[in-house]
């Protein structure tokens, strides 16, 4: 397994895998045989970037079998999805602002993120796995209450991309079972959300199988596989932690 950072250091943006709060500094393309320059830099010297930066965030709603027995959902035929802005894009330890426009109820959501590692159209379920480079923290913050303000049409993008809700980070680790892992949600040191990937309706290799016949997926993009029960509120203020055991901890405080 790789964890795979991108950061600023010293006025460049850079790239490379870390260990033990050391970056092996990479050079060429993180997708496609990167090469390591020996260089070697301390995170704690960096300023962390987003370890990718999609040309696009496709995010899932209604994939989890508990928070759709909450809400009294059925199972979808077919994955549902939106797509976030590619300027709301926020790193870890960054300050998700409070947009200007709203004053109501902004949201967080804990969530894996599949990163996909090489251009994939219209590939099986049994191939997906080839095509993704590696999985990633989400945070798909909302602003809830413009969801649907207005009756005549819902606001899923309005709601989900103003500038930093798409949080995501700190690090893509690679060669992970996605079917294993666990994704929390802390709010201001209390835990709000802990739940099982394998509670999905649409698996992280099913959901980049359908979402390819769909719409072309290319290196960098990354799949948001949706949240489960425990999503809440944050107030201006709070610090908001969504961690991934073989990941890392995605942390941001709400102002």
């Amino acid at each position: 397994m790789a964890l795979w950072i991108r950061f600023e250091h010293e006025g460049q943006v850079k790239f490379g895998t870390l260990s033990a709060g050391i970056v092996q500094v990479h050079q060429g393309n993180m997708f496609a045989e990167p090469k390591p320059t020996g260089e070697q830099v301390e995170l704690a010297a960096t300023r962390l970037l987003t370890p990718t930066r999609p040309g696009k965030m496709v995010c899932l709603w209604n994939n989890f079998h508990m928070l759709a027995s909450k809400l009294d959902l059925t199972m979808p035929e077919e994955p549902l999805y939106f797509i976030k802005a590619d300027t709301s894009y926020l790193p870890g330890e960054a300050r998700i602002s409070k947009p200007s426009s709203y004053d109501g109820k902004v949201i967080f959501e804990g969530e894996l993120g599949v990163v996909i590692g090489k251009e994939c159209r219209r590939v099986s379920e049994a191939d997906a796995p080839g095509y993704i480079f590696g999985y990633t923290c989400v945070n798909d913050v909302t602003a809830v209450e413009l969801l649907n303000k207005d009756s005549s049409f819902t606001q899923w993008t309005r709601a989900k991309s103003f500038d930093t809700f798409g949080v995501f980070g700190p690090v893509i680790a690679t060669d992970l079972n996605p079917q294993d892992l666990v994704v929390k949600a802390v709010l201001n040191g209390s835990e709000r959300q802990s739940y099982p990937v394998s509670d999905m309706f649409f698996s992280p290799y099913r959901l980049v199988s359908l979402i390819s016949q769909d719409m072309s997926l290319l290196p960098g993009d990354l799949i948001a596989c949706g949240t489960n029960v425990g999503v809440g509120s944050m107030k201006p203020g709070s610090t908001i932690e969504i961690s991934i055991d073989g990941i890392g901890v995605l942390r941001n405080t709400y102002e």
